[in-house]
């Protein structure tokens, strides 16, 4: 995991990707995540204008966020997860505040980091927004599922992103998770992906979307063009998971 010293500063006072990370930092070594949640919280939106106004601050900013949300959750309320109410509990649940706004894992990821889009319908769907969410709300880059992490056994694992790093960063993170995950056999013309492929189907453009990324990434030759398996995905909970 990165060092939080690298991400972003500003001469005096912290900027809020630099407090996002130390938040993500704070859950991985345990220390205590109140002053960041503090601050957080204690924001308006000029003291958040760079995370509106630029993309890669964005990213880490929202990226970091997310998933230091997801580990509070499940120290703090972990029968949210066992819930069989889970996408009802767990994910819509408080996980941090923003600039005096309760934030769920749900309007992070599918209201902000998928630019409005729904968790159901394939990735094709809008979200009904709330003006946060429509405030703050970033452009759509697909490679943001292989750097969420939501507890799931199956979920890739998490890292400090940078601003200034953030596309190497996701990169890296994508190659890796494919790497780890994706198994083609050319001999039946078949790949087995990862069922988030399937869940956010419309997020990677459908299934020739979804090849050419493959393809993009070395997951599967050049030349290749086959048929989509998806795995089944391991709800096991898994907290703790950095790389």
């Amino acid at each position: 995991m990165a060092d939080a010293d690298a991400v972003e500063t500003e001469p005096g006072r912290e900027t809020p990707a630099r407090v996002a990370a130390d938040l993500l930092v704070a859950t991985k070594v345990g220390d205590d995540p109140d002053p960041q949640l503090a601050t957080l919280a204690g924001y308006d939106h000029d003291d958040l204008a760079a995370v509106r106004d630029d993309r890669r601050r964005a990213l880490a900013f929202w990226t970091n966020l997310y998933n230091a949300g997801t580990q509070l959750l499940l120290e703090r309320r972990p029968a949210l997860y066992e819930s069989p109410l889970r996408f009802v509990r767990f994910f819509r649940a408080d996980a941090v505040t923003v600039a005096g706004h309760d934030l769920g894992l749900d309007a992070i990821e599918q209201g902000i980091l998928r630019g409005g889009r729904s968790r159901y319908g394939l990735g094709y769907l809008p979200r009904l927004p709330w003006p946060f969410e429509r405030r703050y709300r970033v452009d759509l880059d697909s490679r943001i599922h292989f750097a969420l992490n939501c507890g799931a056994e199956s979920c890739p694992p998490i890292r400090a992103y940078e601003p200034d790093r953030i596309d190497d960063q996701l990169d890296l993170a994508t190659e890796s998770y494919l790497e780890g995950t994706v198994d083609y056999d050319p001999g039946a013309g078949v790949v087995r992906l990862p069922r988030l492929f399937l869940w956010y189907r419309g997020d990677f453009g459908g299934g020739r979307g979804i090849r050419r990324f493959l393809r993009a990434y070395d997951a599967i030759p050049a030349d290749a063009d086959p048929s989509l398996r998806y795995r089944s995905w391991d709800w096991s909970r898994a907290a703790g998971r950095f790389a």
